[in-house]
């Protein structure tokens, strides 16, 4: 079986789908860090984020490019960090969390997040990205 986030991108699991084509799948942290945290993941298994080819590599942010901008527009933070961790899931996966100072990053905050807050706030992010 592969991990939890080869699951959500199979749809075996539920998620809050934000954007997708066929390398990437981006949706919504179910235990946010701040509201609007998105993990964006490569659909092939990978499990370090290092170890993605050259080209993943590359693509991986520009396809995560437009959906910072969707989420500084929607939150209203002053930036968008990119985390790259690895440690809760054992595949590549990219961390986009709204920001507007450091203290904003730690991720001890991270606390669950209801249904139907992610799913408003998927719907806001969809709709920036349109």
């Amino acid at each position: 079986m592969g991990s939890v986030f080869s699951r959500i991108v199979k749809m075996e699991l539920p998620s809050f789908r934000i954007r997708e084509n066929e390398r990437f799948l981006a949706f919504l942290d179910i235990r946010p860090v701040r509201p609007g945290h998105t993990l964006v993941v490569t659909k092939e298994e990978v499990d370090h984020f290092f170890d993605m080819s050259e080209d993943l590599l590359q693509e991986i942010l520009v396809f995560a490019q437009p959906i910072s901008h969707a989420l500084k527009t929607v939150t209203g933070c002053e930036r968008v960090a990119a985390v790259v961790a690895g440690f809760d899931v054992p595949h590549a996966h990219l961390h986009l969390i709204p920001a507007s100072s450091m203290s904003d990053l730690d991720f001890r905050q991270q606390t669950p997040a209801t249904s139907p807050e992610l799913s408003a706030m998927a719907e806001k992010i969809r709709e920036a990205l349109a």
